[in-house]
């Protein structure tokens, strides 16, 4: 199994259910080893707040037990050159630089990734 860096939408559908069987597998197979996640995805994670206190405990654990990517000087130039190079949201061209500059799949769901140059991109509702 390669590595991968999960995207925030990819946590929520994964404890949400809402992957196909093979797509919470893969899922699975992946937050079983030592997750990865950008420091941005670790703010949105915790940022979450439900009704459910089990899911919220759940989330905050799963944050708890992640390899988290800090910003670093090589991944905010590639931000920035995602940013001049298309329009995206910052976060997510912070997310994107993160996988490009550490040599990651990401796992997630939105749109606003694809085509971005040098970016690999796995979506779970796909497998």
């Amino acid at each position: 199994m390669g590595q991968y860096l999960i995207d925030n939408n990819a946590i929520s559908n994964f404890f949400a259910g809402n992957f196909t069987v093979i797509g919470m597998e893969f899922m699975a197979e992946v937050i079983d080893q030592t997750p990865i996640i950008s420091v941005i995805t670790e703010i949105e994670a915790l940022s979450w707040i439900s009704r459910d206190k089990t899911k919220e405990q759940v989330v905050q654990s799963f944050v708890h037990d992640a390899h988290i990517l800090a910003l670093t000087p090589a991944v905010v130039a590639q931000s920035v050159a995602i940013r001049r190079s298309r329009k995206i949201k910052t976060p997510d061209a912070i997310i994107a630089a993160t996988a490009i500059i550490h040599q990651l799949t990401l796992i997630t769901s939105d749109r606003d990734f694809n085509n971005i140059q040098g970016l690999t991109v796995l979506d779970p509702y796909s497998l």
